[in-house]
């Protein structure tokens, strides 16, 4: 036989085992087929797969979409409740209009109380409050704080006197001096009527 014919033959036969291992592995994959179709029942696939209803799949979907647009709602919420508290606190800290802070402050002239009296820690603080809310407004005017020289000046020498404690017994202790600040801006600004007419 020559080399030729030799080299024919084994082309032969590999061609053959390569046929034959192509040709088993066809039925084991059909065999596999064939069993994994027969697992199925009447009720769906077989007992080693458990069934789900195409409804609970449904009713499964539609509760994850229900949940979702919750989350968004309530996350829609928070930011509508949060951009509210900020509008809030950025006009609760916007100073108001001087004429306006003034009317505050004229509103506790006629009140007045007596030391260890049951209203006086709530008036004292009020007009100290008042006092506090003028200053804020008279230095934020448009007229600048030089405009109103004398009533801030009063009323930063009634914050040295006071020296930050507000208690009611401190309060008590300065009530002259609260007062006469009162009554020294109330003066000032009833001599210029253009600053709250």
């Amino acid at each position: 036989m020559s080399i030729r014919s030799v080299r024919s033959v084994r082309s032969i036969r590999t061609g053959a085992r390569g046929a034959a291992t192509a040709v088993v592995a066809a039925v084991v994959l059909g065999a596999f087929l064939v069993g994994c179709s027969d697992a199925g029942t009447s009720q769906g696939p077989g007992g080693d797969v458990p069934y789900v209803a195409p409804s609970a799949n449904a009713a499964a979907a539609s509760k994850a979409a229900d949940e979702a647009v919750a989350a968004q709602d309530a996350k829609d919420e928070a930011s509508a409740e949060a951009e509210a508290a900020e509008a809030a606190e950025a006009a609760r800290n916007m100073p108001e209009a001087v004429r306006d802070a003034f009317a505050g402050l004229q509103a506790t002239l006629n009140d007045n109380c007596t030391p260890g009296s049951s209203n006086c820690a709530y008036f004292l603080g009020r007009v100290h409050d008042e006092l506090v809310r003028l200053d804020k407004a008279m230095k934020a005017d448009d007229q600048g704080p030089g405009h109103f020289r004398e009533p801030i000046a009063e009323i930063a020498a009634l914050r040295k006197t006071l020296n930050g404690d507000l208690s009611t017994d401190n309060l008590e202790k300065h009530r002259s001096e609260l007062i006469g600040t009162r009554d020294r801006v109330n003066t000032w600004m009833q001599g210029h009527p253009e600053d709250y007419r």
